[in-house]
């Protein structure tokens, strides 16, 4: 599909799936752009959990991607087996920099002190554009609340650098919403939460929320650096363009 057809098709749809539930859009999502045609992209996170568990309902063995860093906390890496297992989810997809970039760009595993954008470019941002190679869309897990840059997120977007569409079913709910549906269905947290980590990432990045920060505030602290990159690339909100 052409990304002037994307536009037209997202345009022509935005405005009914903004009042649809997170799981109406999974559903029409997967409908829309074609069973194992969209992939989840999760960092088995905090609040992961949510979207992991809808897809489980609507199709377990629908792709989700994991960027693995090999910097994960093992906190993470323990919680995403047993969200996998707990959920049946069966599409997971394990996605990581490449040896030869690996060698060439950090050689001594320190690229993160010398030039975290550098290091986040090439464990995340070129391994997602890699993973989502033949794919017609992506979904994530952005929601308004987390941070100023992100508070005009939609729930229907064109990816335009990578000629994706991208659909964030959370886009509107409250941290409230996640905490109502992770205690309604019983699922399980992630082992740092309990220890104020509101938002993890990798382990050289990340810290626990100190009292009155925000939920990303231990991300990247120190640093004038809020996002990975990953959703920096400008998905196209239609009131840009249309």
């Amino acid at each position: 599909m052409r990304l002037e057809d994307k536009v037209i098709q997202v345009k022509q749809r935005r405005t009914a799936w903004a009042t649809l539930s997170p799981q109406r859009t999974l559903g029409s999502a997967i409908e829309w752009l074609g069973a194992k045609q969209v992939a989840l992209v999760s960092s088995f996170g905090t609040d992961s959990a949510v979207l992991l568990h809808m897809m489980s309902e609507i199709n377990p063995s629908n792709p989700v991607i994991f960027l693995d860093t090999e910097f994960h906390f093992d906190e993470t890496l323990r919680y995403l087996e047993d969200l996998v297992d707990r959920l049946g989810l069966t599409g997971i997809q394990r996605a990581r920099i490449d040896p030869v970039s690996r060698k060439r760009l950090d050689p001594d595993q320190q690229l993160h002190r010398r030039d975290p954008d550098r290091c986040c470019q090439a464990r995340k941002v070129e391994v997602l554009d890699r993973a989502l190679k033949g794919f017609q869309g992506w979904i994530s897990g952005q929601k308004r609340f987390q941070s100023s840059l992100r508070n005009d997120v939609e729930v229907l977007e064109v990816d335009v650098e990578r000629n994706l569409i991208k659909i964030n079913p959370l886009a509107y709910w409250s941290e409230q919403d996640i905490e109502e549906y992770l205690a309604d269905h019983d699922l399980p947290r992630h082992p740092l939460a309990s220890q104020g980590f509101a938002s993890v990432g990798c382990w050289p990045c990340t810290t626990p929320l100190q009292v009155g920060e925000s939920g990303r505030a231990g991300r990247w602290r120190g640093q004038d650096k809020q996002e990975c990159g990953l959703h920096e690339t400008q998905p196209l909100r239609l009131r840009n363009i249309l």
